[in-house]
């Protein structure tokens, strides 16, 4: 099983797919947005890409929320 890590109140969950990697990303507090999609459908070679990917989502759910 992928680990998970912790960015900005979120999970990410990295899992592969195929011989790919995607991430799922969660809120962890109430007042954070909720993803449209829980798991980003960009797949990855790596797994740290993924999880770049993930976190790149992120800061951009946040800057249009303004937090």
């Amino acid at each position: 099983m992928s680990e998970s890590c912790q960015y900005r109140g979120y999970e990410i969950v990295p899992r592969r797919e195929w011989s790919q990697w995607c991430v799922s990303v969660y809120p962890t507090r109430p007042d954070l947005p909720i993803l449209s999609r829980s798991t980003l459908r960009t797949l990855m070679p790596q797994k740290d890409e993924a999880l770049a990917e993930g976190k790149r989502t992120i800061d951009c759910v946040l800057s249009i929320a303004g937090q």
